[in-house]
């Protein structure tokens, strides 16, 4: 039966997968029955990855001599986590369908999400749950020294020079004209004033970019980019560390089972496990007949972690450690007070019941 149940909440999502919620209506055509899958609680790891471009200069060598300046000496490349986000969501238990049978002639509705698994019965106000801001990934961007202004910085005599050693020299004499034509500009000195404020703005961003690119002829150049990767992991109850993804130092974050990578591991403490609710005596609660189902979750701690540091820590309910119990299907159909509910779509668990 549980088989069966469970091929007819697949063809619901189906159908829905398209929208932000589906609705199901208890009515004859379905023999007054709502069909639906309990979540299990997946954990998102989002990794945000920094990779850094070290470029060295091609006057490296004479940095020190006469910009006294230490230079990048050798081109490198590394990537390093810059953040990581963890955040719960849930997705469906395929093993397991749920069937509520409801009183002919109700009038009954239950919204689900994507996944098959109900949001709330009897109240429409509800939607699917939103995902959670995510960091944007941001593009390496051309250095100094890939850009036009890098031309423009390079004089005649630089272009004519036949050795190293004396473009350098020629580049270096050439930060410090700029530097001084900056100085004439500001302080009002200069043979060619700018006609105006704006003039002015654009003669002094244009020594500043001249004297950057030709500085970093001698100290090379870092370039920083990131990007961003959301790996999904569903905790068991056996697991208490498990690898989730890796960081290479060539490709960034990598899957998990590549072993290119540094391991990032996701730790998990289950610190409480649910438990049947009980009644006035302090007694467990017996499972009502034919009941609607929803899972009363446990708690547990996640905490990623990379090469003994902890990146990012949740806690969180997790409906993987919880009890299934129910509520009476008779409440949600009482003609002068239809019950509703309120699920949460990462666990299952009741966020509110109350009356229409």
């Amino acid at each position: 039966m549980k088989k069966l149940l469970l091929i007819f909440a697949l063809s619901a999502v189906t159908v829905g997968s398209a929208q932000t919620t589906q609705r199901l209506t208890a009515s004859k055509m379905n023999e007054y029955g709502l069909i639906y899958n309990l979540p299990l609680t997946a954990v998102d790891v989002t990794v945000e990855a920094q990779r850094t471009v070290k470029t060295p200069g091609e006057f490296r060598l004479y940095s020190k001599k006469y910009l006294n300046i230490d230079p990048i000496m050798e081109a490198s490349e590394e990537w390093s986590v810059k953040s990581v986000q963890l955040s719960p969501r849930g997705i469906a238990n395929q093993k397991e369908g749920y069937l509520v049978q409801l009183k002919s002639g109700s009038v009954t509705f239950m919204m689900l999400d994507n996944n098959g698994c109900p949001l709330s019965v009897n109240d429409e106000n509800v939607s699917a749950p939103i995902a959670p801001a995510r960091p944007a990934a941001i593009a390496m961007q051309p250095s100094i020294l890939q850009t036009p202004v890098a031309a423009q910085a390079v004089t005649q005599e630089m272009l004519q020079a036949t050795s190293t050693a004396k473009k350098a020299q020629l580049a270096a004499a050439k930060i410090y004209e700029l530097r001084q034509s900056r100085n004439d500009i500001i302080s009002g000195n200069a043979d060619q004033m700018p006609s105006d404020g704006a003039a002015m703005k654009i003669a002094l961003e244009n020594l500043e970019k001249q004297e950057a690119a030709l500085t970093a002829m001698f100290t090379g150049t870092t370039q920083t980019g990131t990007t961003v990767r959301t790996y999904t992991t569903i905790p068991d109850s056996a697991a208490t560390s498990k690898v989730v993804a890796r960081i290479s130092v060539t490709e960034g974050p990598v899957d998990a089972d590549d072993l290119s990578g540094m391991p990032i591991y996701l730790n998990i403490d289950i610190d409480s496990k649910g438990e049947l609710p009980k009644n006035e005596k302090g007694e467990p609660k017996k499972y009502p007949k034919g009941a609607l189902a929803y899972c009363v979750p446990g708690q547990a701690t996640f905490t990623a972690v990379l090469k003994g540091n902890s990146l990012a820590s949740l806690s969180a309910e997790v409906a993987q450690y919880d009890i299934v119990f129910g509520l009476d299907p008779a409440l949600f159909t009482d003609k002068k007070a239809p019950a509703y509910v309120i699920f949460d779509p990462a666990t299952g668990a009741i966020r509110e019941l109350g009356t229409k």
